[in-house]
């Protein structure tokens, strides 16, 4: 299988802040918006070099929805910043009726999203975020794996017409995607070929899977990995050309198993082609305080657990 090379560990959260930082070189319609966690998010690079173009609202999500909503009236391009929490649950109704029903050009952008924003516990993790934002009627969903990836992915939405969630993390992880690469939205990558098992993972999830495919050759067992970074819209057609080869499918998400990844993949597989599914997710409960490595290991959401899942799916094809 091909190997991948962990570049050093970097947070994706400091993806976004450089990709910010771009940004605001390039493209004069890019304002940004912090509800007081601007060293939190990593904006303080465009706030310094682009003060005009900042706006701290303080602890108010609700009313940062609602201004970015307006700003796009006159053509700018707001990038709100804010815990995945805050971004989602708290000002659901404001997105919902302020941005994505009039398709308003707003780049929602999360950070400290799942269980690994680690020892602030339940209330500050978000495992429902994913569900709630893709069932938006024209909602770009994102979720990125690494520092390169994020910051990739950070320019791409710039270019993008219609409301984005781009979804990322607090604790620094591998770094392993291209640092030159194009990001597509909607499109897949293909990290590995294989022959007995599909494994699809987002987010953090995806270097895991990769760790999983190696533990899983060693054992006989071929898995292809496939990393969905958008998870709407979703590559149904990258998805249903691996699982019709490999005859079954691991999911695997930083996210709750309701309403996630995992979700879409079963309903294409449903009405494209059915196969055997496995879910690695949270099980429908709320996190807790911990490191990021306690909570993922507790929660089933490592390389471990999607080794597990494979062999178990495999057992039912």
């Amino acid at each position: 299988m091909k190997k991948y090379t962990n570049t050093g560990n970097k947070d994706t959260r400091s993806g976004f802040g450089d990709g910010l930082t771009e940004l605001g070189k390039t493209n004069p319609n890019v304002v940004a918006l912090c509800a007081d966690l601007t060293g939190s998010l990593k904006m303080g690079d465009f706030q310094k070099n682009h003060p005009e173009r900042f706006f701290q609202v303080g602890i108010a999500e609700a009313n940062m929805m609602g201004i970015a909503a307006g700003m796009t009236i006159g053509g700018k391009i707001p990038f709100t910043g804010t815990f995945a929490n805050f971004s989602t649950g708290r000002v659901y109704d404001q997105i919902r009726q302020s941005i994505a029903y009039s398709d308003k050009n707003v780049k929602i952008c999360a950070s400290h999203a799942g269980l690994t924003l680690g020892e602030d516990g339940a209330t500050h993790q978000i495992l429902e975020d994913i569900g709630l934002m893709k069932m938006l009627p024209g909602m770009t969903v994102i979720n990125t794996c690494d520092y390169n990836q994020t910051k990739a992915a950070t320019i791409a939405i710039a270019e993008h017409h219609g409301p984005v969630y781009l979804r990322f993390g607090r604790p620094k992880v591998a770094n392993f995607t291209p640092e030159d690469q194009k990001f597509v939205i909607g499109k897949a990558n293909m990290l590995n070929e294989g022959t007995d098992v599909t494994i699809i993972a987002t987010g953090h999830l995806v270097w895991e899977a990769l760790q999983a495919a190696e533990q899983l050759e060693e054992k006989g067992v071929s898995a292809e990995v496939i990393d969905i970074h958008t998870i709407k819209p979703l590559d149904e057609e990258a998805i249903l050309a691996s699982v019709k080869k490999t005859g079954c499918v691991v999911t695997a998400e930083e996210h709750n198993f309701l309403g996630g990844l995992g979700e879409s993949v079963a309903r294409t597989l449903t009405q494209n082609f059915p196969a055997p599914q496995e879910f690695v997710a949270t099980q429908d409960t709320f996190g807790e305080s911990g490191t990021p490595e306690q909570l993922m290991e507790k929660y089933g959401l490592n390389a471990e657990a999607i080794v597990k899942a494979a062999q178990k799916v495999l057992k039912r094809k």
